[in-house]
């Protein structure tokens, strides 16, 4: 186990690649979908405060700051006008996903069960995201998915009580990131493409 305040240095990794990103999207530069950053919002800060429910201590914070950091960003996307609201039956999945684990915890005061519906339903929204970074990697930025990457292993590498609510969602950010950072820094999809033709 590594120190705590290693949490403050991957939210602060996050920020900065989260700005950097935001930057990129006024500029134009990224075409982000605002039904998917909306949801990316609104699962963590879900499971943040379960998170807080369920006694997990400054780890939560990477939670709450990925919560946090793609909201920002869906407002900043009302300034592009390269960005779209494309709402279809997958993204209401999602968000019901989101509701259900909300209203499961409050029934059940069980807090685990609204971390692991807000893991569905932010690893749904991911699906599009994953499939634009092999398919367009040139319409995504590699290093904000670097950083939170980054986030999600520190947070991890300073857990202390090794339980759901204290490393699922972490794990499950370092994957999804990973996920994305991947096929848009090594342009895996136009690289197969190139090797299949």
């Amino acid at each position: 186990m590594l120190n705590q305040n290693l949490v403050y240095v991957g939210v602060t990794l996050s920020a900065i690649g989260a700005l950097s990103y935001l930057i990129n999207v006024i500029r134009g530069k990224i075409k982000p979908n605002k039904v998917s950053y909306f949801l990316w919002s609104l699962a963590p800060i879900i499971a943040f405060a379960a998170e807080i429910k369920q006694g997990v201590g400054l780890q939560s914070l990477m939670t709450l700051s990925v919560g946090i950091f793609p909201l920002a960003i869906f407002f900043a996307s009302y300034l592009n006008r390269k960005a779209y609201w494309k709402l279809n039956r997958f993204d209401l999945t999602c968000g019901a996903l989101s509701l259900i684990g909300l209203v499961l915890w409050q029934v059940t005061k069980v807090g685990n069960i609204a971390i692991f519906f807000s893991i569905i339903s932010d690893g749904l929204a991911y699906v599009p995201t994953i499939a634009k970074a092999y398919k367009f990697p040139e319409t995504e930025s590699a290093w904000p998915w670097l950083a939170d990457s980054i986030n999600g292993l520190l947070t991890l590498l300073t857990i202390t009580t090794w339980n759901f609510a204290n490393f699922g969602f972490p794990l499950f950010f370092l994957i999804i990131s990973l996920l994305v950072y991947i096929p848009v820094q090594f342009k895996l999809g136009k690289s197969l493409n190139k090797i299949t033709s």
